[in-house]
């Protein structure tokens, strides 16, 4: 499905997973809240659905990209605890807070508001040390002891192996416990995102003549090349930027963005036809 479907699908999740009934409980109980695991290509907009599906619902967000932690700052750090176990005192080792999990009560803090989602993007990028941690959390939604606060969403995204190098496959047993969505990169949809956001009408008209090159992952003879939503985003932004201050642009500045040098060309070119053409 293209990103737009998936953005309303995961929605209707969180909606879902966060009504309760007239005493306060989860008409959908914890247990059976499977976390989402929203797989798709790189740029295509995962973060960014999710920005926009905690404003709508007003709930808080905490956004994580997972490969950024260690196992230490995702379970939390050892230490020793001492209980008494049938009469005799024994030592224990514990963990503190995760710091993932202690961000989520930060955010309740700060924000006031006691439900939301954790969102863990490139979750099946993992380290092989912090993969067991990371296969009992979407399991059990618990990190080094530590269970996320009721009223909280896991929502986490990864790429398919095609895209990288890194990724690791979940087993079936978690791929079971799984709500899994598949997304795949759609002009259309971006289209109707990017009318509302402002992007550069030189972006859209170009794409809606060569909709094929609006996302470009891929492996050639002269190495990888990367066109992404991400991108065409990215190098509007910085077009109006140009435009205000009279600054040119030429094939130089879209190569920087556009990692295509047949895509970079081709836009470079009917960029400046589009702006020196009589009106």
């Amino acid at each position: 499905m293209d990103i737009q479907r998936a953005k309303e699908e995961i929605k209707r999740a969180v909606q879902a997973y966060l009504a309760t009934d007239d005493i306060g409980r989860p008409l959908i109980p914890a247990v059976r809240q499977r976390p989402i695991l929203l797989m798709g290509p790189p740029g295509v907009g995962k973060t960014q659905i999710m920005e926009q599906i905690a404003q709508e619902c007003d709930i808080a967000l905490v956004a994580y990209t997972i490969t950024h932690h260690t196992r230490q700052s995702a379970v939390g750090l050892p230490f020793i605890r001492q209980r008494n176990y049938g009469g005799r005192d024994v030592s224990v080792t514990e963990y503190t807070m995760s710091e993932i999990i202690a961000s989520v009560y930060d955010c309740m803090r700060t924000t006031g508001k006691t439900q939301g989602i954790l969102f863990l993007d490139e979750i099946n990028c993992v380290s092989e040390t912090l993969s067991p941690a990371m296969l009992l959390f979407l399991q059990y939604k618990v990190f080094g002891g530590h269970q996320i606060p009721e009223g909280w969403v896991v929502v986490t995204a990864g790429n398919p192996p095609r895209f990288n190098k890194s990724v690791r496959e979940f087993d079936a047993a978690t791929r079971d416990r799984l709500k899994v969505i598949e997304v795949e990169p759609s002009y259309e949809a971006w289209k109707a995102y990017a009318l509302e956001h402002g992007v550069s009408r030189s972006v859209i008209s170009y794409l809606d003549i060569r909709p094929e090159d609006f996302y470009k992952v891929e492996t050639t003879v002269d190495g990888l090349t990367v066109v992404t939503p991400r991108a065409w985003e990215d190098l509007s932004e910085i077009l109006q930027y140009h435009e205000e201050l009279g600054l040119a642009v030429g094939e130089e500045l879209t190569t920087q963005y556009l990692q295509n040098k047949q895509v970079a060309r081709d836009f470079a070119i009917y960029y400046c036809l589009l702006y020196t053409s009589p009106s």
